[in-house]
């Protein structure tokens, strides 16, 4: 949760690298039925939404679902999917919790917006069966300090203790720590305990529990992220055991630590807030190690305006019943391949690719359907302006509105071929001049001519990765 705009930031050069060893998936507490990594084969992600200027905020729970952990699909078309009705009836910060009988709890700080000077002693809590419904509603009580918050939830189950503890950043009259307060039905608590104070304030805490005898709780501290581990899940006991480094990419929060299901891979997710609303990834082939490389971003695209999240591994049979219940987008974006930061938007009716977040956010969501000159081809439809559509005018790309002629509908159709700078990326050729590909040129869109004698940044300019 973003609290204030930092002083300053420690820039973590994004590199590509150790992407395809290191799927992602999610390392919750295990249900029984989770004990054996096969029964998982997706991930579902929950999170809330802001945007650049505001457009896109909406605090109630979204959420979105991957089948690698790494390029994740909106449901409900990027609407919440539920919404408190107590309290601010808002929510930051969401958790769910797959609990010991495989079912659902979902959690989530009581605040709607970015009054972070607010005072509570509520969080939001849940039960699902399925995450397609969401019943027992409950604004729940777990300290009495009357000055602080109850930022981020989190639980996790400590079988020594036989409960499950819900840890939370609260301020202690001295500094920000980690409370906990043990529970088994998440409606009735103990006595809140100060679960980890390393002796200078942190937020955000993330706590995965080992197969190995080793825990880890990652954590904010200024505006970036460190990792901390202990053998025992006790109170205090992660307090003199940080191990890494600082990570981050500008002012990071809410990490989200992500165990692949397929090898021994970690990815280590973190909401970055300058800008507001950005999500980067760190991957490791060891946890223990503590060394993280900053992910190719063309790997990865998190649902648009996105904020702390949390993710949770899911079933097939689970991912199926989401998607059908939710739905998924009727839009897609078109990211740069060599700006995987950059999206194609239009503004002010000129096609062109620019660093994302930015609003109108809508400006770069883009319904692709059947080519309007010809099928087998594609044409793409502004989502906030329908009606009006990509087509170049003496090869530069516009949005314009169809005027029914054929040289409109041939001009606004263009042809999905291999990526000319990589695989797994789509580059498109026009309609009606096979030889020029829809390309960026000073992050202004056109169409030129290019083969494979042409420079190699030229193709990777007319190579695009289409995502939700």
């Amino acid at each position: 949760m973003h609290r204030r705009r930092p002083t300053t930031a420690r820039i973590t050069r994004l590199v590509p690298a150790l992407v395809a060893a290191l799927v992602a998936a999610p390392l919750a507490t295990p249900a029984p039925a989770a004990n054996a990594a096969t029964a998982y084969s997706g991930y579902v992600m929950g999170y809330f939404t802001e945007s650049n200027q505001g457009l896109g905020n909406n605090y109630g729970l979204h959420l979105a679902v991957s089948s690698d952990g790494l390029e994740w699909t909106p449901l409900n078309q990027n609407a919440p999917v539920v919404t408190p009705t107590a309290g601010t009836k808002g929510l930051r910060d969401p958790f769910i919790l797959r609990k010991q009988d495989g079912t659902f709890t979902v959690m989530a700080t009581d605040l709607a917006g970015t009054d972070f000077s607010q005072t509570n002693q509520y969080i939001h809590v849940w039960d699902s069966t399925d995450l397609r419904s969401f019943t027992n509603y409950r604004r729940v009580k777990v300290h009495s300090m009357t000055t602080t918050h109850a930022w981020a939830p989190e639980a996790f189950w400590d079988a020594g203790r036989g409960q499950y503890a819900l840890i939370y950043s609260a301020n202690n009259g001295t500094r920000d720590v980690i409370m906990a307060d043990y529970t088994t039905d998440f409606t009735t608590f103990s006595a809140p305990v100060t679960y980890f104070d390393p002796g200078f304030g942190i937020i955000d805490a993330d706590v995965v529990v080992g197969s190995s005898g080793t825990n880890y709780l990652y954590y904010k501290k200024g505006n970036e992220l460190y990792g901390a581990k202990s053998s025992s899940l006790a109170a205090g006991s992660f307090n003199t055991t940080t191990y890494t480094g600082p990570i981050a990419h500008g002012g990071t929060e809410a990490p989200i630590l992500v165990k692949s299901l397929t090898g021994n891979g970690w990815t280590l997710w973190g909401d970055t807030y300058t800008p507001n609303g950005l999500f980067y990834a760190w991957q490791t082939s060891s946890i223990d190690g503590g060394t993280w490389t900053a992910a190719d971003q063309r790997t990865y695209t998190q649902p648009i305006n996105s904020k702390h999240g949390t993710i949770t591994p899911i079933t097939a049979t689970e991912m199926a019943a989401l998607k059908t219940t939710w739905g998924t987008p009727a839009w897609n974006r078109l990211k740069s391949y060599n700006y995987p930061g950059d999206f194609v938007r239009h503004s002010n009716f000129t096609g062109r690719i620019d660093a994302f977040p930015f609003d109108p956010y809508l400006d770069a969501e883009w319904k692709i359907v059947p080519g309007l000159a010809d099928s087998t081809g594609v044409s793409f439809e502004s989502v906030n302006f329908p009606g009006r559509y990509l087509r170049h005018s003496g090869f530069a790309v516009v949005l314009n509105a169809n005027d029914s002629t054929a040289q409109f509908a041939a001009d606004a159709t263009f042809h999905r071929t291999a990526g000319l700078a990589g695989s797994g990326a789509v580059s498109y050729y026009s309609h009606n001049y096979p030889d020029r590909y829809l390309r960026h040129a000073d992050f202004q869109l056109r169409i030129d001519p290019l083969s494979a004698a042409s420079p190699a940044t030229d193709r990777a300019d007319a190579t695009f990765l289409v995502t939700s």
